[in-house]
């Protein structure tokens, strides 16, 4: 658990730095731009190289919203020309997430939300997904972001990067600035979601997006 101490270091930091967590929703209602997002995000631009992949897939592929509709858009069509991506490991991480999903029964977001809240299935399908190469916490966290979480943190650079700036020595530690995020959020009087969304897209403007 976050020391007061810690807490209050954090907040400062946000304070110093002019950040204002708001309240939004995040995420999208399409298994196909959740499973793509989530697979190509890891080591790459998000606004300049996934952001608009994920957006073209949304609209050339909008039946893809199922897992079924999505696995009948690759199978028929392909999706590397869709989202004009080479790169055979992403592809690959891709077609593992589909494997797992179809075998925890997903075909739609909601059924998403309901096994990552299930005290049985939620840590089975978690861990099923960190056996897929390239796939580690930060990732699975994601992608229960991206099915519209607001209580969870995916730890990436730009929060351990924040975290390091406002002096918190652990800020290599994912459990821990997890941890601190979400009791800086509660202190604050914001959702876990309102407080990484503002940390993260504040560092992606000093040059790390």
């Amino acid at each position: 658990m976050a020391s007061s101490d810690d807490v209050r270091q954090l907040l400062h930091h946000v304070r110093a730095t002019g950040l204002e967590p708001k309240e939004s929703a995040r995420g999208w209602n399409h298994i196909g731009a959740i499973i793509c997002d989530a697979a190509l995000q890891r080591q790459a631009k998000y606004k300049s190289t996934v952001l608009p992949r994920v957006q073209r897939l949304i609209k050339e592929w909008p039946d893809a919203d199922t897992l079924s509709g999505f696995k009948t858009r690759i199978a028929s069509e392909g999706l590397s020309k869709t989202i004009n991506w080479r790169g055979p490991q992403k592809l690959e991480v891709i077609t593992r997430l589909v494997e797992q999903f179809d075998a925890a029964g997903i075909e739609t977001v909601a059924d998403l939300v309901e096994v990552l809240a299930d005290q049985d299935r939620g840590p089975e399908f978690r861990g099923s997904l960190r056996r897929i190469p390239y796939v580690g916490q930060k990732t699975v966290d994601y992608i229960a972001v991206l099915a519209g979480s607001a209580e969870h943190v995916p730890v990436d650079m730009h929060i351990k990067g924040f975290a390091k700036d406002a002096g918190i020595t652990y800020s290599h530690d994912y459990d821990r600035v997890s941890e601190l995020v979400k009791a800086a959020a509660k202190e604050y009087g914001c959702s876990t979601g309102a407080l990484d969304a503002a940390i993260w897209d504040y560092m992606s403007t000093q040059g790390k997006a």
